[in-house]
């Protein structure tokens, strides 16, 4: 029972699913990053009840 050797096709399609993880990770930080910004400064303030209205 040997291995066999991957198909070069599969090789491409690994490396374009690293780049598009790679990418969603980085847009996962940037959105999380840009709403701790948004959250830690001080004129961030939840609406009131009346205000919803």
């Amino acid at each position: 029972m040997s291995l066999r050797q991957e198909h070069e096709i599969h090789t491409r399609r690994k490396g374009r699913n690293v780049g598009v993880g790679l990418m969603l990770a980085g847009f996962v930080v940037l959105v999380l990053a840009l709403t701790f910004t948004k959250v830690t400064s001080g004129d961030f303030e939840l609406p009131k009840a009346e205000e919803l209205r």
